[in-house]
């Protein structure tokens, strides 16, 4: 049975959204009818810096108790290939560590899951080496988290194995049972690729999706002399509740029901929304995102 759950960069303030504390954003998921969530590791909400002790992750577990909401997922932001200009600094080193200290939270709030991203491509001659980075920090990371007894996700988000095949490859290459896949369709989608058959491949392998949804918006540049445009690539995106864009959630959700997945299904607000980041419309949009979750995955 798939459980949704809300993320809360939803409610970040990131992009100039109305923003929540995670004891706030807890109580906020629970109203919308949420029963799970899943908490990014940084500030304003989880950031092991603020979060060193068990003492201090017991009143988040506490809150969550109240609310009645299961925390499920501890969201790491990694990118494996950054820093090829300063060689000198650990920066993979660092970042495996912050996986580390995730994990760590993440045992310490009963979470089972903390999600990872590989690299963004730095330049085509280092494709390789940027490869190579992603498999062996993401072996670490997957080590890592295995000491508190949590599972590593990698959601395909970056650019290293963005791409179906390249994602399946990646995890073939990585080839540790602690990595398992957080495959979404939103990339996918901007591919053009089969939703339903991406998503009945992957199911076996995954712990977790997280959905959002796009319109596409076509961009051009007028040209005074011509008296006209050229259009530029690629088209922009604005995010909209589920099943208001042009991903085929349909598709999607079949595949991942034939597939057999049983994980968690996450609705997130990253990018700025369709009429614009106050509460009242971030609200409606989770509410009737849960609705469509729901009657997708059922």
């Amino acid at each position: 049975m798939m459980t949704p759950m809300l993320f809360s960069v939803s409610y970040a303030g990131y992009w100039g959204q109305h923003r929540l504390s995670v004891v706030e954003f807890l109580h906020k998921a629970a109203a919308l009818g949420y029963r799970a969530v899943e908490i990014g590791a940084k500030r304003p909400h989880l950031s092991p810096l603020d979060f060193r002790t068990d003492e201090q992750l017991r009143t988040i577990g506490e809150a969550a108790a109240s609310a009645g909401v299961e925390i499920a997922t501890i969201a790491a932001y990694t990118d494996f290939t950054v820093g090829h200009k300063s060689p000198e600094v650990p920066l993979v080193e660092m970042q495996v560590a912050y996986v580390r200290e995730a994990a760590r939270m993440a045992r310490g709030l009963g979470a089972k899951i903390v999600r990872v991203f590989s690299g963004y491509y730095t330049e085509p001659a280092s494709y390789q080496t940027d490869w190579n980075r992603c498999v062996s920090a993401l072996r670490e990371s997957a080590d890592a988290a295995a000491e508190f007894g949590v599972v590593v996700g990698l959601q395909n988000h970056h650019d290293v194995g963005v791409a179906v095949d390249a994602y399946v490859e990646l995890l073939d290459e990585v080839n540790h049972p602690n990595l398992k896949a957080m495959f979404d369709p939103w990339s996918p989608a901007l591919h053009g690729a089969d939703l339903y058959a991406a998503a009945k491949r992957l199911a076996p392998r995954m712990v977790q999706t997280t959905l959002a949804d796009y319109v596409r918006m076509e961009r051009f540049a007028y040209q005074q002399h011509l008296v006209n445009y050229t259009k530029l690539e690629p088209a922009a995106v604005r995010a909209v509740p589920l099943g208001d864009g042009f991903i085929d959630y349909p598709a999607f959700f079949a595949g991942l029901k034939e597939g057999g997945f049983n994980g968690y299904v996450a609705y997130e607000m990253c990018s700025p929304l369709r009429g614009g980041g106050g509460e009242a419309n971030l609200d409606a949009a989770a509410r009737l995102s849960l609705e469509r979750i729901k009657q997708w995955s059922n």
